[in-house]
């Protein structure tokens, strides 16, 4: 690409009003998740990772949504007032204010990536076209708009519905993404008449404009995957499949192990480190970031997770929002809940639920154990059923110290707010209600009480 080429202002209208009556749900269409993020955020990442200066999203049904959810990813809103066609929704991304070269396409295709933006933005500007349909060639076209060649440049775009025999016989279609010059934009665009059976403005309609009026118009053929759009329920799970298949494929190539790619579900922003173990049934969601050397086992859920080298996360232990140190041993069927930060080298054994705690350094929780709003230090031992008592009777929830190397004996329970000191021991059964001092034997249980040769008294005769 030249200098002049990439200083050319490069615009995007992503077309996102429609019903999407074919998913058979309440939701817009561009919001329905896509392993893991809304249709249409795909779509605006592919164009921002390939250059795009400004993006205009058109919305209609839905609007309030789906203003809510793009907004944040800086891009502008313009509303089509009347589902009018595709023509009609472009005009109402106010074109004659745009400068460069603008690219058209629908908020429905989360296959799209920015390699694909860049790949035909450069064959565009190679052509020097004023106006760029972008075609692929599938193996069943279906409903697809057919490209129709003679001597290899486009003479026009058929309509399945209006295709003769010979012309359904055609595999390159209409992916529905348009290259068009800015000014060839805003002065066809107008010209565009809805004489047809819907009355409704076809975007289509642009290419014979400009062909009658001697502009340069071409096809620019991608891959088959950037004309996968999702209409049904049906073509959003395929589409699902596909993103966790290349993203698994991308994490091999990268030196994670997977016993089976086809059952592990990695969303696109995770981060999995060399050497790492992933099994079947594994879900990583969001931000999560997993070390090298890892082995996370069967049927583990890791949302917005910081998992560090070497850590162990053993079979259905589910992770929200939580920091895991180098060496850590988790589960099997562990919880560990938003704002917990578990220790290097520390144990957190089955049945072991965590919330808002921070868990040092080799200390251990083998078994069936709730920590909620604690600190607990380093080479502490909670043993067995151990609870700390965090939500009060007033509503409101308060925190649990225990110091560094302290015991806990099994089936203890801390009522909160408590502190623990360091090297203290406290006696299995015990309720502790008071601050213990470091290095003190805490033990708060009833007295055991022995009767020798107890008997039970003999039962009354029953009366009649």
């Amino acid at each position: 690409m030249t200098n002049q080429q990439e200083s050319t202002p490069l615009s995007v209208i992503i077309l996102a009003a429609g019903k999407g009556t074919r998913m058979k749900s309440p939701l817009p269409k561009v919001l329905h998740p896509v392993a893991g993020s809304p249709i249409i955020k795909k779509v605006i990442d592919a164009v921002k990772g390939a250059g795009a200066n400004e993006i205009r999203v058109i919305v209609g049904h839905g609007e309030a949504l789906v203003r809510k959810v793009v907004e944040p990813m800086g891009v502008t809103c313009h509303q089509q007032q009347n589902q009018w066609g595709t023509a009609d929704a472009v005009k109402a991304a106010d074109v004659a204010s745009l400068k460069g070269d603008v690219i058209i396409l629908n908020g429905d295709h989360p296959l799209l990536e920015p390699s694909d933006v860049q790949k035909v933005m450069t064959e565009f500007r190679a052509s020097k076209a004023d106006l760029a349909v972008v075609s692929a060639i599938v193996k069943k076209p279906g409903s697809f708009g057919r490209i129709v060649r003679h001597k290899g440049d486009l003479r026009a775009i058929v309509e399945a519905a209006d295709a003769s025999a010979e012309t359904l016989k055609i595999d390159e279609v209409n992916t529905g993404i348009y290259i068009v010059r800015a000014e060839i934009l805003a002065e066809y665009l107008p010209q565009i008449k809805n004489h047809n059976s819907k009355q409704e403005y076809y975007l289509t309609d642009i290419i014979s404009l400009c062909q009658e009026a001697g502009e340069k118009v071409t096809a620019i053929r991608a891959r088959a995957s950037v004309g996968f759009g999702v209409n049904t329920q049906e073509e959003l799970s395929k589409a699902t499949r596909l993103l966790f298949a290349r993203k698994n494929k991308a994490l091999m190539e990268g030196g994670v192990l997977m016993i089976d790619p086809k059952s592990t579900y990695i969303e696109e922003e995770v981060e999995v480190g060399m050497g790492s173990v992933i099994y079947p049934g594994v879900y990583l969601r969001g931000r999560t970031k997993v070390g090298s050397v890892c082995m996370i086992e069967p049927g583990c859920y890791l949302a917005h997770t910081l998992v560090s080298d070497g850590v162990h996360i053993k079979a259905y232990s589910y992770f929200e929002n939580t920091v895991v140190g180098p060496r850590a041993s988790i589960g099997p069927f562990a919880r560990l809940r938003p704002e917990t930060e578990i220790g290097q080298d520390a144990h957190v054994g089955n049945f072991v639920e965590m919330k808002k705690v921070k868990f040092g350094a080799r200390s251990k929780a083998g078994h069936l154990t709730y920590l909620g709003d604690a600190t607990i230090g380093e080479d502490v031992n909670i043993g067995c059923g151990t609870i700390t008592c965090n939500y009060a009777v007033d509503k409101k929830k308060y925190r649990t110290v225990i110091g560094d190397r302290t015991f806990v004996g099994s089936d203890s329970q801390f009522v909160a707010p408590v502190e623990v000191g360091a090297d203290a021991v406290i006696g299995s059964g015990s309720t502790i209600t008071k601050d213990v001092p470091a290095k003190a034997l805490a033990v708060a249980r009833g007295k055991q009480v022995n009767i020798e040769n107890w008997k039970p008294k003999a039962s009354e005769p029953e009366k009649k």
